[in-house]
């Protein structure tokens, strides 16, 4: 944490200049814990509507899908019994899949390694229970680890059982780009497991076959420029993603454009950055507020995703009954963004990008961790204290008392003592799964500096 250029703007009086007032105070000393259940009170008040989801059609086998998909990579857990870590709580996912297909939605999207490898059962369980036509399963082959032909087979297969299907609609090579074009040689060509899939598509066991792109940007235009017919491609895009993308990730707006050229149809991941897109500072959130105050912080950025004619279907990770609720809202029927409110919510990313953050998603990729650190949660706590003004420079800062007792009380609320950054020995366990390419023990030993030196009131 260097000394600020004394000719820069410090963040607190930013924030000021950006118009947050005596509003903001009561969260400037407890504003950095977590808060799960962020929604909007007066979107709260709409009725859901039960007949008006927007669909998009699929010209590869005609499906009309809704364009809010829901992601089965966060499903709600609870403690297990036997005390163990956590399992799904399957009752409150049956009830969420229940609600979402009531209301329109018919698209789920999961993964042999969602939920630490509990969500394709789960998704199954919940699914199962409706009429196989009114809904569309969306899952991967995740072979991360061992890509051998015939573990990758193996996981095929599971997932059928898992889901409790006889074919999937909508399957993926799993977050292709990492580790570059030997390493998507290695996990799908060189074993065979690519033709394997193509054949698999022609017995009609996949209806739909694409992949999900995180990474090297020539992984991405190697498969576009292949000779093999991709019906969709899952690409990362929300309103900062769109021109400023970051770490090894690609501007979607050229990952959507070339994908506009191809004729292919997109689905969406990440609309919120990984819940970023929810959690802004205040000012940020009362600059969205003042064009459209019933509407809630999230909606922008899904009418944001949403907005591209060639987009399919936006996907969500819905833990809570009042996230799906807004969403469903917000594309029952989706009202497009003018050109006008697409400029407005580039300059909002500008504003988002001058204290930027850590690039983490939520996706939990990393875990579990071998120590027990909680990488996702002290990334957003971060994160959150970041927009908020909340991580002080050194003594000097003018907000150093303030923002020191705010970053340390939340942290120690949102992340339990054995599970924080300084139990990190740097393992690299975690690296190889991480999309969005995070150098997680070097950000994690930096937290813990911090963290430290704000202790010791040492900055």
């Amino acid at each position: 944490m260097k000394e600020q250029d004394k000719n820069k703007i410090n963040r607190r009086h930013f924030l000021k200049m950006m118009g947050v007032g005596a509003a903001a105070g009561t969260t400037l000393l407890y504003g950095c814990h977590s808060d799960k259940k962020q929604s909007s009170k007066s979107s709260a008040q709409l009725p859901v509507p039960t007949d008006k989801m927007t669909y998009r059609i699929n010209p590869s086998t005609g499906d009309r899908v809704s364009l809010l998909g829901y992601g089965c990579m966060r499903w709600p857990t609870m403690p297990s019994p036997d005390g163990k870590g956590e399992i799904i709580d399957q009752e409150q996912v049956n009830r969420l899949v229940d609600y979402a297909i009531a209301h329109g939605v018919n698209f789920f999207d999961t993964s042999p390694v969602y939920v630490q490898g509990l969500s394709e059962k789960a998704t199954g369980i919940a699914l199962k229970r409706h009429p196989r036509n009114k809904y569309f399963i969306s899952t991967k082959l995740s072979n991360f680890q061992n890509y051998s032909r015939e573990n990758s087979i193996a996981m095929y297969q599971q997932s059928f059982k898992d889901l409790q299907t006889d074919y999937i609609d909508y399957y993926l090579l799993h977050a292709v780009g990492g580790g570059g074009i030997s390493a998507l040689k290695e996990r799908y060509f060189d074993n065979g497991l690519l033709d394997f899939l193509l054949n698999e598509r022609k017995a009609g066991r996949i209806r739909n076959l694409g992949f999900s792109f995180h990474g090297e940007v020539e992984v991405y235009d190697y498969l576009l420029a292949s000779d093999i017919k991709w019906d969709f491609v899952l690409i990362q895009l929300n309103y900062v993603d769109w021109k400023h993308a970051s770490g090894f990730n690609v501007n979607a707006d050229y990952l959507y454009g070339e994908l506009v050229k191809k004729g292919i149809r997109a689905l969406v991941m990440e609309p919120l950055l990984g819940g970023r897109l929810t959690k802004l500072s205040d000012s940020l959130v009362a600059r969205l507020k003042e064009r459209r105050p019933e509407a809630s912080v999230a909606s922008w950025a899904f009418r944001f995703s949403g907005s591209p004619e060639n987009v399919l279907s936006v996907l969500s990770g819905m833990t809570y009954m009042e996230h799906l609720q807004d969403n469903i809202r917000t594309y029952s029927p989706l009202e497009p963004l003018t050109d006008e409110e697409k400029d407005f919510l580039e300059e909002t990313a500008q504003i988002l990008l001058k204290y930027p953050t850590i690039p983490c998603t939520d996706c939990k990729y990393c875990m579990p961790c071998p120590y027990g650190i909680d990488i996702p949660t002290i990334f957003m706590h971060y994160n959150k204290c970041v927009n908020e003004g909340n991580v002080p420079k050194s003594q000097q800062d003018p907000i150093y008392r303030e923002a020191r007792t705010a970053f340390l009380v939340g942290y120690d609320r949102t992340v339990p003592r054995l599970r924080q950054a300084s139990h990190c020995i740097g393992c690299e366990i975690c690296k190889p799964h991480c999309p969005q390419s995070i150098e997680i023990p070097e950000e994690l030993h930096r937290i813990d500096a911090f963290v430290e030196q704000l202790k010791q009131n040492t900055l």
